[in-house]
């Protein structure tokens, strides 16, 4: 999964990449509006945290503009705590939660893992397949005895972009873009690499090759 976070200010910005990267997602961060709006409308972002108190152009003004061009990627909102005003003019222009500075990391981290469930083909809070459970707070595979199968960061970010949308073809490009960041080496012929490794782990028949079209992970073998 794949974020944006639109935060001029600098340790926030970089103490919210930092934790969310810890937790498995591609991170991308833009510390003023028109930065985060060019990004927005270029890159397939899973989920996008925004300012509204931007400089060079409002967090309002980006919404509104991404929405108008039919980006409908969750967005949800950081408003002053007493911003009410601005808590209604966000979700009028089509966000689809908010926070009120200050808040907890926590419960920030929550309301996006609940956007990108709700945003995804499948929204079970637990990601299972045949015997095995992705364990997103450890990052690794938990067989059907408990005993855990660890995973690079890579692997992870595949395995649940991939769990997040069973039984969906999906190209290679695809795959890499929401595995990987703005920054990050998208080759998407070592996507190849990692469909390997979580085929030793899964079966092959997990996950199905469509020439010239992509992957399959199969819900069902």
């Amino acid at each position: 999964m794949r974020l944006l976070i639109v935060e001029d200010e600098a340790s926030l910005g970089r103490s919210l990449q930092a934790r969310f990267t810890d937790l498995g997602y591609a991170v991308d961060l833009a510390p003023n509006g028109i930065d985060g709006a060019h990004l927005g409308a270029t890159e397939p972002y899973d989920a996008v945290i925004l300012d509204l108190g931007l400089p060079d152009k409002p967090g309002l003004a980006v919404l509104q503009e991404w929405r108008a061009a039919g980006h409908r990627m969750p967005v949800l909102i950081l408003t002053a705590r007493d911003g009410w005003a601005e808590r209604v003019e966000g979700l009028q222009a089509g966000a689809d939660d908010y926070l009120g500075k200050p808040f907890h990391i926590e419960e920030l981290i929550a309301r996006i893992q609940a956007l990108l469930r709700r945003a995804a083909p499948v929204q079970d809070t637990r990601l299972q397949v045949g015997a095995w459970q992705l364990d997103e707070g450890r990052q690794c595979l938990v067989d059907g005895d408990g005993r855990p199968t660890t995973l690079t960061a890579t692997e992870f970010r595949l395995l649940r972009y991939f769990m997040r949308h069973p039984d969906v073809v999906l190209s290679k490009t695809h795959l890499a873009e929401h595995v990987y960041d703005y920054d990050g080496e998208r080759d998407s012929n070592v996507i190849e690499v990692y469909v390997c490794r979580l085929r030793s782990l899964l079966g092959n028949a997990r996950i199905e090759t469509r020439r010239g079209q992509g992957y399959l992970f199969r819900s069902q073998p």
